[in-house]
């Protein structure tokens, strides 16, 4: 039969050549008695070490000891046919394979085989209804809604399909690492002095370098490792000047350190993380932070408008988690840590609640906005959160703006993204 010859043509070829995809075709194969399942994988994995039957002795799939068995049984007999080769002409080399696989002419194929020559119609399907679709995950968090925001397709692609799994890159892998510097630096240093300035200044630095050692696989190259890891250095030393600075003008104390929040807005679970809590001492106002290692509003109006636009949810979630379990959060804080050639200028919004007070100075760093602002941000979060878990979804739109694809790990799968600003004219 026609499944019978081309397994045994697969196997003559490869014991003649020694060709991998000849043998995994033979794996592949209902003849060869391993299981499906059990074969691709093992294709798969020759595919990355070269050495199929080698993979399947060293047994480095975890698989039930039957499929073992089979697997091992396949490898035993493709040896003894390939040790026939140089003695057997083609007739009897095909003859050795039947036999020891068991091959006969008259064998009964497969249902879904089909001769050689015929073509056979398949029955159409019938198409499915169309449904909605809805996030996999049962709670919601700012960087969800942050995505939805910036482009519901890509919502679509990572929290409603997890299409790919995104590698990282060397700025998210320096983010962390500059993350895990701070927390572990603070919990030393709680309270910001002048008088510990050499003492912050040593401990920050062995913070950095314990830090990105822990994140060293993050790193394509030592090169890109060892430019990061001095570049945060660098950085690192600006952001003491900060805190001397603000240790005179404004002393304050670290509270919390990669806090856990939880938040329950109309029966929608949010969760996330606070980078950090600080507790003013002179009125004990708590202030939240979030560390920046990347591209940030450069000023105080810019990141209000954001907020206002139902752009970004970050520290608008971080102000209801807090203000549900009792603090008086009167501060929201972004604190950039990119540049190391730049000072550390955070951007801030004082909460306050009548209405915002404008600046002369579009471009200042600190800046107001009113609580009417933080509850309409916190409206729109449930709306979201209502619209993504209905399951009413069937169209997710593309970013109208081309630079939500610079970054995205689904560009690539994403046909309709916008096209870039200078290639707008060209289509």
């Amino acid at each position: 039969m026609f499944a019978d010859s081309a397994f045994a043509e697969s196997a003559a070829r490869w014991c003649r050549t020694g060709a991998q995809a000849h043998l995994v075709a033979m794996l592949r194969s209902p003849r060869s008695g391993v299981p499906h399942d059990v074969a691709a994988a093992y294709a798969t994995l020759a595919r990355r070490t070269g050495g199929l039957l080698d993979a399947i002795d060293a047994q480095r799939l975890g698989v039930k000891p039957e499929e073992r068995e089979a697997a091992m049984r396949f490898a035993a007999r493709a040896r003894r046919c390939r040790t026939l080769a140089e003695s057997h002409d083609d007739v009897l080399l095909h003859t050795a394979i039947a036999q020891e696989f068991a091959l006969e002419a008259g064998a009964t194929p497969p249902a879904t085989a089909q001769q050689e020559g015929d073509i056979a119609l398949a029955v159409p399907a019938e198409p499915e209804p169309a449904a909605g679709v809805s996030a996999r995950q049962k709670h919601f968090s700012a960087s969800s809604l942050n995505a939805y925001a910036e482009c519901p397709r890509k919502w679509f692609y990572r929290y409603a399909c997890s299409a790919i799994e995104d590698p990282g890159s060397s700025a998210s892998a320096y983010g962390t690492a500059f993350h895990l510097a701070l927390e572990d630096f603070h919990g030393e240093f709680p309270r910001p002095q002048p008088s510990d300035e050499r003492a912050m200044r040593g401990r920050l630095q062995e913070c950095v370098r314990w830090a990105f050692e822990r994140t060293r696989d993050g790193f394509d190259t030592a090169v890109e490792f060892e430019l990061q890891r001095r570049r945060a250095q660098r950085t690192a030393q600006r952001y003491v000047d900060w805190l001397l600075v603000q240790a005179r003008t404004a002393p304050f104390e670290v509270i919390g350190r990669e806090v856990a929040v939880e938040l329950d807005l109309d029966g929608y679970p949010f969760v996330g993380f606070i980078d950090r809590l600080d507790r003013d001492e002179r009125s004990g106002a708590i202030g939240v932070v979030d560390y920046k290692t990347g591209s940030i509003a450069t000023s105080a109006s810019e990141y209000r408008e954001k907020i206002r636009r139902f752009r970004d949810f970050q520290l608008p979630f971080y102000y209801w988690a807090r203000t549900a379990q009792g603090d008086r959060v009167t501060r929201l804080a972004l604190l950039p840590l990119k540049d190391a050639l730049l000072d550390v200028r955070p951007i801030v919004l004082e909460v306050v609640f009548g209405p915002v007070t404008q600046t002369r100075n579009s471009d200042a760093p600190t800046g107001t906005i009113a609580l009417a602002e933080l509850e309409r941000a916190r409206a729109r979060m449930i709306e979201v959160s209502a619209e993504l878990s209905s399951g009413k979804l069937h169209r997710f739109t593309v970013a109208e703006d081309p630079s939500a694809c610079t970054y995205c790990a689904y560009a690539t799968a994403c046909a309709h993204k916008p096209p870039a600003a200078p290639e707008r004219f060209a289509r």
